[in-house]
C-alpha cells in the first residue's frame, strides 16, 4: 500500500485516461500508477464526468498539482497517491 511522503504533498505532473474512468498518472518523485477513479465521481461537482467524453477532457494542473477538469471539478493530489494501481504492481 503507499504511503504519503512525511515531508510534502505529492504532485501529478502527468496523467492519461487509459480506460473507462481510469487514468494513468505520474507523480513528481517518480511513482506512477493506473487507477480507477469511477467510486471517487460523487456528488454535483463530479456528474457530468459520469460521461466518458467529459471524463476523457481531464487535464494536470500544474499550480495545484493534480489532475482537473474544465468544469471545475478535481481530485486532490494525496488522494490520488494513495489509490492502488490497477495493474496489479506497487509502483
Amino acid at each position: 500500500m503507499a504511503r504519503l511522503p512525511k515531508d510534502r504533498i505529492p504532485c501529478v505532473v502527468s496523467a492519461k485516461v487509459c480506460g473507462p474512468y481510469s487514468v494513468f498518472l505520474v507523480f513528481d518523485d517518480g511513482v506512477s500508477k493506473q487507477v480507477g477513479l469511477r467510486r471517487l465521481l460523487k456528488g454535483p461537482v463530479f456528474q457530468p464526468l459520469l460521461d466518458p467524453a467529459e471524463f476523457a477532457k481531464l487535464r494536470v494542473d500544474p499550480e495545484a498539482g493534480t489532475i482537473v477538469w474544465p468544469n471545475q471539478a478535481d481530485i486532490a493530489p494525496e488522494t490520488l497517491y494513495l489509490l492502488p494501481d490497477e495493474r496489479g504492481n506497487a509502483a
